[in-house]
């Protein structure tokens, strides 16, 4: 049996030789392929690989420029893969290598889809996470595991770490978003119930050398993943963060407005143009940050932007007091629905031009 492990790597250098050498030994039970998928490390990751591949042919390398992200790699190396059976696994030595053989012979015992490798398993341990990245993907699994009903019988939906099946998985890798981060999550929720899912426990280690990769972009994208999922994914992914985004803007208007009403001292509508371009600044640079991350603009791009995003905002806050207006005077007399109409269509076209005219997305 061809099996293959595919291996994210970013600023990895150090991690990987260990890896290789501990990885080479599941060569004595399956025809082995180790394929690392590196987001153009600045460390020497990839010809690190490159040099072990001379000596390994077992090792592979998939070196991309111009693309990055964590689901996205993951994504790619599964695609790639030539194995009977695809293991992924973190490149940090968090995963302990001796797990892939029982988690392989766990699936191809059980006849099952995907085995997941577990850090709340009854039988696992942790001692790579601090008690309070403990308690936070504690947290994290619990609000999972209410957005995936048919499959609340799991433990870690987080997980980095898993065994599957690629002719019954492989429909469902292709239409994994990748401007996520938690692949797992996202590969349960588009399935629907229609794989035949366990768990393993894991041992799971204190990371080996490097730094990890969680930051708040991350934790951005698990919230959205998770609220996306609850709202049966009927609208885009990247349109809910662009709203949640949206939702923060609206403290950002109160604050400023507050601040040049009873700070500065300036009159209604001198304050509310003054908070209206502040919110309008700030939905901007946090959208660029999150939700347009893979499209992110610097330098004067970033400027130029800006300009573009605030006409946007314009045409959308004159398409808004439009409609509203329009539809109070036509369709219903209540203004909460003249409102409600007004706002959905702001949205709807700040969404759209943004994602078009600023960052360039289809």
């Amino acid at each position: 049996m061809r099996l293959s492990v595919v291996l994210p790597t970013f600023n990895e250098c150090d991690n990987v030789e260990p890896m290789v050498n501990a990885l080479l030994s599941l060569g004595d039970q399956y025809d082995l392929e180790l394929l690392f998928v590196d987001d153009d490390s600045n460390d020497g990751t990839s010809e690190k690989v490159r040099q072990l591949a001379h000596h390994h042919d077992s090792v592979r390398l998939i070196r991309r420029v111009g693309r990055f992200g964590l689901s996205s790699a993951i994504k790619e190396g599964i695609l790639d893969a030539t194995g009977d059976v695809v293991v992924v696994m973190d490149s940090d030595g968090q995963h302990e290598p001796a797990a892939v053989a029982q988690a392989v012979s766990a699936l191809l015992a059980s006849g099952g889809d995907l085995m997941i490798g577990s850090r709340f398993h009854h039988q696992a341990s942790i001692m790579g996470l601090s008690e309070q990245r403990e308690r936070n993907s504690t947290w994290a699994n619990a609000v999972a595991r209410f957005s995936l009903p048919r499959y609340r019988h799991l433990t870690d939906y987080m997980s980095g770490f898993f065994a599957l099946r690629p002719e019954r998985c492989l429909p469902f890798v292709r239409q994994v978003d990748v401007n996520g981060f938690k692949f797992l999550y996202e590969l349960l929720a588009l399935s629907h119930g229609h794989l035949v899912v366990a768990e393993v426990p894991l041992q799971f280690q204190p990371r080996g050398a490097g730094e990890s990769k969680l930051n708040v972009a991350v934790i951005w994208d698990l919230g959205v993943s998770i609220l996306h999922t609850l709202l049966l994914r009927m609208v885009p992914r990247r349109a809910v963060s662009f709203a949640l985004v949206g939702a923060t803007g609206i403290g950002t208007h109160l604050l400023v407005f507050a601040l040049m009403q009873q700070v500065i001292g300036l009159g209604f509508e001198q304050a509310q143009v003054v908070a209206v371009v502040c919110a309008g600044c700030s939905n901007y640079l946090i959208n660029n940050v999150l939700t347009f991350r893979s499209q992110q603009l610097s330098g004067m791009a970033l400027v130029f932007g800006l300009i573009r995003f605030l006409l946007v905002t314009s045409l959308g806050m004159a398409a808004n007091v439009g409609v509203s207006s329009a539809f109070f005077r036509q369709v219903s007399p209540q203004p909460l629905l003249a409102l409600l109409a007004g706002i959905a269509v702001d949205f709807v076209w700040k969404y759209a031009a943004s994602s078009r005219f600023v960052w360039n997305t289809p």
